[in-house]
């Protein structure tokens, strides 16, 4: 392969093989002196870059720093966080550059196949039009891609390697960071500090994603069922009253609910009304209760979403296949779970994922249900908090922030390899949404 690569060299013209050692003489040869320019311009910027500053925050990636900063003596020091940031930039311009090369080399060698068979070879001005013509999608797109590289993308990265270091609690910044490996995933699952609690909650947060999302599908279709029901009278008023829910803002939803189940709230008025005591439904051994008022007040909130979904997909029904399941005999319960229901879950499974996916990841319930309560059986948590709310405490409130991001990317692997698994073998994904 090596011999073959080397006589494919020999084979091309001079103007393209000085392209492959310096970016831009190929084109500016080839009489694309504009182009060349900029190709040259490219490579003369990222070596200026690599010299001065990138081949120091690509080594600064892997030490994380080696001088420690002292006030009293005047050393400013090296911050670990930024060096490891600067080191992932670096690394993205790095493979930015390398395609770049590869664009140059390529269309270089483009021009050389254009001058044997004898065409010829357009303007800098001509290739443009050419290329906006047929590649304006990638121009149009390249904006937000390159928006979602800094903003997304690199944050991710970044999320994910500090997972991978000993970053958080009286190890920050000017203490050097280090990287440790896989230590605190380890510290997750076994250390006593950290496991008791991680399983616990994990434990919960299945039980939550499944019932959460389960209640708010089926509530959704259920209404959408009895909405779209020709017998029922004012569908129209009786809809708003759901969508009304909907279009409120969530946060306001969830302090109204936790005002209503608190102590001075209208519901133990009552309650107190009756010559009863009152109950706290949001107290510190409020455990189920306060689990089942969550799954409620999210079932509120969700609710409206599928049952607009549903109700689309309804009125979009084919009528026909009823009138035949009525004449074979199938009664109504028949045709719902062997033609309506199947028809809304094979339209409906991406969504149901993501209501799956988001339900997993529900910071707000109970963050404003409960939010700052620790119990004595767990590690800043308590027994409502989710993985994602546990995340907050560990890193926010108190500064666990490799441990808060090895529990970010444990979060992210169950729940992208559960969508996956499930999307792969829905009929939505095998039949493109066809129904047998």
């Amino acid at each position: 392969m090596f011999k073959r690569g080397i006589k494919a060299l020999r084979e091309t013209s001079v103007e393209a093989r000085t392209s492959i050692f310096c970016m831009g003489f190929g084109q500016f040869l080839y009489g694309q002196k504009v182009k060349g320019i900029l190709f040259f311009g490219i490579e003369l910027a990222f070596l200026s870059y690599f010299f001065l500053r990138g081949f120091q925050d690509m080594v600064g990636f892997f030490t994380l720093g080696t001088q420690k900063a002292d006030t009293w003596f005047g050393i400013e020091g090296d911050n670990s966080v930024i060096m490891l940031l600067m080191g992932i930039l670096s690394f993205i311009l790095l493979a930015l550059a390398l395609y770049l090369y590869y664009l140059n080399v390529r269309d270089a060698l483009h021009l050389e196949q254009l001058r044997r068979e004898g065409k010829k070879i357009p303007t800098f001005r001509e290739e443009i039009a050419i290329i906006m013509d047929r590649d304006f999608p990638f121009f149009v797109l390249s904006v937000p891609v390159l928006g979602i590289m800094v903003f997304s993308v690199l944050p991710i990265i970044f999320m994910i390697l500090i997972a991978f270091t000993n970053y958080g609690g009286k190890i920050v910044p000017p203490e050097l960071v280090s990287w440790v490996g896989l230590n605190n995933f380890v510290k997750i699952i076994s250390l006593s500090q950290f496991a008791p609690t991680f399983f616990k909650i994990l434990s919960w947060n299945i039980v939550w994603a499944i019932l959460s999302t389960g209640l708010n599908y089926f509530g959704g279709l259920a209404l959408a069922l009895l909405f779209t029901n020709k017998r029922v009278k004012g569908n129209a008023i009786w809809r708003a009253f759901p969508i009304l829910a909907y279009a409120i803002p969530g946060f306001i939803s969830l302090l109204a609910f936790k005002f209503m189940f608190s102590y001075g709230g209208p519901i133990n008025q009552i309650i107190q009304s009756w010559g009863h005591q009152a109950i706290g439904f949001l107290d510190v051994d409020a455990k189920w209760s306060a689990r089942v008022i969550g799954l409620l007040v999210n079932a509120w909130i969700g609710v409206p979403s599928i049952m607009l979904l549903a109700t689309g997909l309804l009125s979009n029904r084919d009528e026909s296949l009823y009138e035949a399941a009525e004449i074979d005999g199938a009664n109504k319960w028949a045709q719902f779970t062997k033609i309506t229901l199947p028809y809304i879950i094979t339209a409906t499974t991406p969504v149901l994922i993501g209501q799956f996916v988001g339900n997993f990841n529900n910071f707000g319930i109970f963050y404003f249900l409960r939010g700052g309560l620790y119990l004595d059986n767990y590690f800043l948590a308590s027994d409502t908090d989710l993985l994602i709310n546990w995340l907050y405490n560990l890193s926010i409130d108190n500064n666990y922030y490799s441990i808060g991001a090895s529990i970010s990317l444990i979060i992210f692997l169950l729940t992208s390899i559960v969508s996956l698994s499930v999307y792969v073998r829905s009929s939505s994904y095998k039949e493109g949404g066809k129904i047998s």
